[in-house]
């Protein structure tokens, strides 16, 4: 069914440059353009979980993680699902 699975530590320091009431949608936008480059898509064919966009958004706006671990699966079609790693 996958094609290809990685788990990957995506850097988010960018984030903390824009003005803080953007930093969490900075950190999403940074998670689906880390992954879109290293699994090579474009960024409008990855799906995000739910989880993953509760733990950037974890601590508010102002003040997202500086690094997140997440799963990307990559399907046959295309299609980038990223996910929580299951520890």
């Amino acid at each position: 069914m996958a094609d290809n699975e990685r788990i990957m530590n995506i850097p988010l320091k960018v984030t903390k440059s824009v003005p803080r009431t953007k930093r969490a949608e900075k950190a999403v936008a940074e998670v689906r353009d880390y992954v879109a480059k290293h699994m090579k898509t474009k960024p409008e064919d990855i799906w995000m979980d739910q989880k993953v966009n509760e733990a950037l958004w974890s601590r508010g706006m102002q003040k997202p993680p500086s690094k997140v671990r997440v799963k990307a699966v990559k399907f046959e079609d295309g299609l980038v699902e990223i996910s929580l790693p299951e520890e």
